[in-house]
């Protein structure tokens, strides 16, 4: 566990959701060794198994823009990186950054953060009154259809529109960055040739995808200085498993999902 009261106000801090990814299948293309880039920034090379709140990606956010991000899969009670501050937490420890406010975004930019929002999946599109309420936290939204779901370029997209808005603003100005990655949600089989419908090996490839799309993210996260990430799954998806497909149900692969969490350097070349 970080102390994030030492690093909230220092550090920039980047909350990546790989929209729709399975623990298992995470843990799989890591082992593989077909993630090398989320492999080399991972505490110990290896994601950690934990339980999301929700099963869909809208409720996920909700939850996790109040502070509740997934849950170790061990008993007990787990302090929590970030807490709005109510009484009766349970799960508010010494090294939790704890928020007056609504929700986390508000409470960052009320200690000085600049709040950014990429979108991916439907939730983020600002086309509606729903798709309106998530990114509508942030000071600044984005999203276009280059960077939903139905692009095989999507993060491509994301990452090079991340690094223009980063290279943008002042380096003394912390800035908190939410993406919301879109390739792995369905479909995704345009990540493998010549497959014709979604399945556990097109979300796979969709993840190889992913990860070689990273670096140049991170890369400019490190010129700015230290950073603080949080890179997770809001809830997986089934490819009939017991007869279930989709999300927004009660399968283990739903509410099983990938977390990491890690302290990003500054980059100290000249």
């Amino acid at each position: 566990m970080h102390d994030l009261n030492a690093l909230v106000g220092t550090h920039d801090l980047l909350f990546l959701t790989l929209d729709t990814l399975r623990y298992d299948v995470a843990r799989e293309e890591l082992e593989a060794g077909r993630t090398p880039t989320l492999a080399a920034l991972l505490p110990g090379g290896r994601w950690e198994e934990r339980h999301t709140p929700a099963s869909f990606t809208y409720a996920a956010h909700q939850a996790f823009f109040a502070g509740f991000l997934p849950t170790p899969v061990t008993p007990g009670r787990h302090s929590r990186p970030f807490a709005l501050r109510f009484e009766g937490s349970e799960t508010t420890g010494p090294g939790t950054c704890v928020l007056d406010a609504p929700d986390l975004v508000t409470g960052l930019a009320g200690r000085g953060y600049h709040t950014v929002c990429i979108g991916g999946t439907g939730f983020f599109n600002q086309k509606n009154p729903l798709g309106r309420v998530l990114p509508g936290l942030f000071s600044e939204a984005h999203w276009a259809p280059e960077l939903g779901v139905t692009d095989p370029q999507s993060t491509e997209n994301q990452a090079s529109l991340a690094v223009k808005i980063l290279g943008s603003l002042p380096r003394e100005q912390r800035v908190f960055l939410f993406i919301n990655v879109s390739a792995l949600h369905q479909p995704n089989r345009h990540y493998v040739p010549g497959a014709t419908e979604d399945s556990k090996a097109t979300h796979a490839a969709a993840l190889a995808y992913v990860d070689s799309q990273l670096p140049p993210l991170f890369q400019a996260l490190r010129r700015r200085g230290p950073a603080f990430c949080i890179v997770c799954s809001d809830h997986g998806t089934a490819y009939g498993e017991d007869g279930y497909t989709g999300h927004r149900l009660g399968h283990p692969v739903v509410w099983t999902v990938p977390y990491g969490q890690f302290v990003l350097p500054v980059d100290s070349a000249p």
